[in-house]
């Protein structure tokens, strides 16, 4: 019994260490400017590559772009980054979005994610409430590869589609997870 018990506890000061050496350092906050760039260089990037992110964001009424998405954990896990709503291609506020999960999972790993509201009622649940929760309020849809090929103008019955792009790192697992999206001054 004793060798499992350190056998686990090695392992899991392993695991520890790794993800405190692979974490990102706190940087300074980023600027508003900072953000609107890094938001639409994201946008611009995913509308080229992929033609279903194109025609959501040509009839979408906003969109909400989190360029840079930072998740770790180990059991318990988190993520976070800041975002920019863009309506019309001009950025028009600014958010935070954070998460807590809690699973089998374990690494780090950075992302982006785009929320193309489709209609005023669902952007407007953006701000009616102190944040907007993922699974509370309009449905939203994430668009995977293969779900995103079978969308056309004519399937567009959603109020929310969520692409995910740009993953960097290891993350594996699986889990529950809440994310919160708040609007923020900058």
């Amino acid at each position: 019994m004793l060798k499992v018990t350190r056998s686990f506890t090695l392992a899991c000061a392993v695991v520890v260490t790794t993800l405190t050496l692979a974490m990102p350092r706190p940087a300074r906050a980023a600027s508003a400017a900072d953000i609107d760039r890094d938001a639409a260089r994201a946008l611009a990037d995913l509308t080229s590559r992929d033609p279903t992110a194109k025609m959501l964001s040509e009839r979408a009424k906003g969109i909400l772009v989190f360029p840079t998405m930072v998740k770790a954990g180990f059991m318990f896990g988190g993520q976070i980054g800041e975002g920019a709503l863009r309506k019309k291609g001009k950025t028009v506020a600014f958010y935070n979005s954070v998460a807590a999960s809690y699973g089998f999972q374990a690494g780090v790993q950075s992302f982006s994610y785009a929320l193309f509201f489709m209609n005023d009622a669902a952007l407007n649940q953006l701000d009616a409430t102190r944040g907007f929760e993922i699974g509370v309020g309009p449905s939203i849809v994430l668009l995977d590869q293969g779900l995103a090929r079978t969308l056309t103008s004519n399937t567009l019955t959603s109020d929310v589609y969520a692409l995910v792009f740009g993953q960097k790192g290891l993350m594996a697992g699986a889990g529950i997870q809440g994310s919160k999206i708040t609007r923020i001054e900058k």
